[in-house]
């Protein structure tokens, strides 16, 4: 179900990715939005640079489709440098690892997607070439067996993760730069439509990027992607300008409702609603009852759910708020 989903925050295929890398800023400048995290990103890429360092080792979590890739290409353009990019589940055995990092160049930046899925002897090789930028490689076996140890490059990596707290404690203390990557506001989220629109070549009017940005659930990723899709409708049923007409038009056939919400949000909703009357359901429950996996729930469908207010997690579970009763046109009971 989820890859069918217009609004969900991951990469649907290989052209997408494609379409994404075209829209990506190539500059902090040029960064919309996160700007705690871009502030103090561009005072410590100074810092280190003055000092003839590289960066020190980043971790950057929060939602997918909040820009983790594009600030680690940012940071790697910033700092002059080349980037690896590769992620937790590709890196299977030791011996992936020490191939990669073998193969870095000094300064150069390392970026490991979804690094919480690595695993223990992975993530076991990677603490001394964090810290002393060294790699320890066993050679031979049985009694003959000995440890080598192999110099690195000085390097930086930039893990990125939707799930902060799967990281050992290990190797989150590794990381001298965490960061939390928030959900955008309308005001960024229509820069950024702007902006896109410039790079596509697509006129836009102010409030059709805005409509677009509010039914974006606070994601450029999803915004870009919303964009896209309006570009064909104004293509086909207008002059190839977007408005505000065709903007709404295009959204209400995607059925994506004015606060972003599709089918499939409506449904969690109304299941904690009417199927377990506004009482707590526990998350597994709560999967089961909508055939969704619990990770799939938490990472995808929570996030924005939570920060509108239309659900709260408590001790016993999570529950629907007034909220979202008065936009289901459910009557609150209390």
């Amino acid at each position: 179900m989820e890859e069918e989903r217009v609004i969900t925050p991951g990469l649907e295929n290989a052209q997408e990715e494609r379409f994404e890398n075209s829209l990506r800023p190539k500059t902090l400048d040029e960064y919309i939005g996160q700007t705690k995290v871009k502030e103090n990103m561009k005072i410590y890429i100074e810092a280190a640079q003055k000092r003839g360092e590289p960066l020190d080792h980043c971790l950057l979590y929060g939602p997918p489709g909040l820009g983790k890739t594009t600030l680690s290409n940012i940071i790697s353009n910033e700092m002059n440098s080349n980037i690896k990019i590769t992620s937790g589940p590709a890196i299977e055995k030791p011996g992936d690892l020490a191939a990669i990092l073998t193969g870095l160049s000094e300064f150069d930046v390392l970026f490991i997607d979804e690094i919480h899925r690595l695993s223990k002897s992975v993530e076991e090789i990677l603490y001394p070439a964090l810290e002393d930028f060294s790699l320890d490689i066993m050679v031979g076996t049985g009694q003959a067996a000995r440890s080598i140890r192999i110099d690195l490059p000085r390097f930086t990596l930039i893990g990125a993760t939707t799930k902060a707290g799967a990281l050992t404690t290990p190797l989150r203390d590794r990381f001298g730069i965490v960061h939390k990557l928030e959900l955008y506001n309308t005001k960024d989220l229509t820069k950024i439509v702007k902006r896109s629109s410039k790079i596509l070549n697509v006129k836009i009017e102010e409030e059709a990027a805005v409509e677009i940005a509010r039914r974006s659930r606070g994601t450029p990723r999803i915004a870009n992607r919303l964009l896209k899709r309006v570009r064909d409708y104004a293509l086909v049923l207008s002059d190839g300008n977007i408005d505000l007409k065709v903007t709404k038009h295009a959204l209400n056939q995607l059925e994506i409702d004015e606060l972003g919400l599709d089918e499939t949000d409506r449904k969690l909703l109304e299941i904690m609603i009417t199927q377990y009357r506004g009482r707590p359901v526990g998350i597994d429950a709560l999967a089961s009852s909508l055939g969704e996996e619990v990770d799939t729930i938490e990472d995808v469908y929570e996030p924005y759910l939570l920060q509108i207010g239309f659900i709260a997690r408590t001790p016993r579970g999570r529950m629907p708020m007034p909220g979202a009763y008065e936009h289901l046109g459910f009557e609150f009971l209390g």
